[in-house]
Parts: C-alpha cells; sequence; structure tokens
C-alpha cells in the first residue's frame, strides 16, 4: 500500500528549516492532526490560515521554544495532517478541531497567533473555551463579517474554472509564494518548496480549495452563521493584551482589516509593517519576533 503524501518525509532541505518532531492526534480513520510542541512553559498556539500551514511559524517556534511551549498545528487537509477527500471543510469544523487539540493536550493560559483564517479559527476556538485564553496576536487576519474580497480570491471560487487552477495547476499556492509577499527572490528554495510540499497533487489540495470556496459574503452562505458567532465573541475579550501586527501591503487582508480590529479593540497594541505583505513573518521576520518578544513578558495576566 502506498504511503498517503502526507506522512512522506520532508526534503532534507525542508527538514533543515522545520527540524521539529511530529505530533498527531489520531481521531479517527481519516483524521489525524498534526503539530509541532516544542519547549516547556506557558503555551503559545500558532494557528495558520491558507494555504500556509505549521512551516509558516517556523521561526516562532525557534525562537521562543527556549522559554515557553510552542505549537503549532495543521488544521485537516493542510499541512502534514491528513487530507479527506470526503470531510466537512467548513469554518465550524476547524475551530471544532481546535478546541478538541486544545480539550486533549489541556492547554491553558494561552497565548494564540492567529495568521490569515487562522487568526478566525483561533478566536471561534477561544470564544468557545474563554477561560483557556489569556491574550492574543493577530496578524494580517479577519474575525468578523466582511464583503472585501480581492478579484484574484474571488476568480479561484467559481466552480469549475477555480476549482480547476487552486487543484489542477495548484496557481493559489504557486501565487501566495509571490503575491503574498513584497520580496519573492529573497525566499529561499528551500523555503517555497516547504511552503508547497503538502500540496503536491490534486488530492493534496482540497483543503485550499474548499478553504476559499468557504469565505462567507452573504448570510446564505454555510460558513456565514458561524463567522457571525465568532464576531459576536470577540467582545469578551476586550480586557485581554492584544497585539495586532499587520504587513501594510497586504492585499488581502488589507489595512482595513486591522482599522475594524482597533476600533473593536481600542487597548491592543499596534505593530504596522509599512514594507510587509501578507506573509508579514517571512518579509520581516526579525521585527515580528522582536515585537512579539516585547509583547510577552509585559502583559501577563490571571484570567482565572
Amino acid at each position: 500500500m502506498q504511503t498517503p503524501s502526507w506522512l512522506r518525509p520532508l526534503p532534507d532541505d525542508v527538514r533543515l528549516e522545520y527540524p521539529f518532531a511530529s505530533h498527531r492526534l489520531e481521531w479517527s480513520a481519516t483524521e489525524s492532526y498534526h503539530y509541532v510542541d516544542e519547549g516547556n512553559g506557558s503555551p503559545i498556539l500558532c494557528v495558520h490560515g491558507n494555504p500556509t500551514w505549521s512551516f509558516a511559524f517556523r521561526r516562532i517556534v525557534r525562537e521562543f521554544s527556549p522559554s515557553r511551549r510552542v505549537l503549532a498545528v495543521d488544521h485537516i487537509g493542510c499541512g502534514l495532517s491528513s487530507k479527506p477527500q470526503d470531510y466537512d471543510y467548513r469554518l465550524q469544523k476547524h475551530i471544532d478541531n481546535l478546541v478538541k487539540f486544545v480539550d486533549e493536550l489541556d492547554l491553558r493560559d494561552i497565548t494564540l497567533i492567529g495568521h490569515d483564517w487562522g487568526g478566525c479559527i483561533g478566536m471561534g476556538a477561544a470564544s468557545l473555551r474563554p477561560e483557556r485564553f489569556s491574550r492574543f496576536v493577530l496578524m494580517n487576519t479577519g474575525a468578523f463579517r466582511s464583503q472585501r474580497i480581492p478579484l484574484r480570491i474571488a476568480l479561484c471560487r467559481a466552480p469549475w474554472l477555480g476549482t480547476f487552477g487552486v487543484r489542477g495547476l495548484n496557481l493559489f499556492s504557486r501565487a501566495a509564494m509571490q503575491m503574498a509577499t513584497e520580496r519573492p527572490r529573497e525566499l529561499s528554495a528551500a523555503v517555497k518548496r516547504g511552503y508547497l510540499w503538502p500540496y503536491r497533487s490534486w488530492a493534496d489540495r482540497i483543503a485550499v480549495d474548499r478553504f476559499v470556496k468557504d469565505i462567507p459574503l452573504s448570510p446564505s452562505h454555510p460558513s456565514y452563521a458561524t463567522l457571525a458567532g465568532v464576531e459576536n465573541g470577540l467582545n469578551q475579550f476586550q480586557e485581554h493584551p492584544m497585539l495586532l501586527l499587520w504587513g501594510m501591503r497586504d492585499w488581502c487582508f488589507t489595512p482595513e482589516f486591522l482599522h475594524e480590529f482597533r476600533d473593536r479593540f481600542p487597548n491592543a497594541r499596534v505593530k504596522e509593517i509599512a514594507d510587509a505583505g501578507h506573509l508579514v513573518f517571512e518579509d520581516a521576520a526579525d521585527r515580528v519576533i522582536a515585537t512579539i518578544r516585547e509583547f510577552l513578558p509585559s502583559t501577563a495576566v490571571d484570567i482565572r
């Protein structure tokens, strides 16, 4: 029997970038939830969006695991998690999976770091388990209803042509290596290979395609009520320390999303990185690390 693509070893150059032990929660015959778990101490939980995976947080894992426990998950269908072809790839399911992960590992005093749809999924999980989350770092993300969608993403939602481009030609993931960063030429071959490695075939790209189609723009969309619930749950975290860390040249989660977060969380710390795009942790890795490091020790809270 052929080894599933998500269980095959990483290339040597990718492993050098991402040298972490793999951990898995085996929930069913089709649900193998992969995650990184490095270090000890108060947990930092990193949650990715589309079309990335825990590889995106490799520098954060390396930098903070000497003093804290750093975990980075792969959503089902993404990264090194299983990629079932018959699965409920909806926002609510991703939130429920993250809640199950937090419960099974009994994580408490969590610092959430969320990027892209990982911010929404993470805030959704926090709303369901507020006693377990103490502080938040949100980067180029959204967790509320919006009508803003770039044309280039809207085209990927087309029922047949969009699916062919995303799953058949891998256009969405490949485009991210050029369009989601302000300095694509500075990404090494190993880093580009790392981002793309889990998405090498039509079957591997199922969640990438489903994420794009699961953007809820109208009340008739199956995930609209879920997103509205996440949005309604934000207010309970008004008194929690929050860092909004934004690449200001992002054409997807644009500065308008940052402005709405600032309106909702007027006490949040804000770090605007003027020359960074959507993959802010690639364009400005040192500044991202330094900003998070400055934020963490001065904002310890007891929310019990």
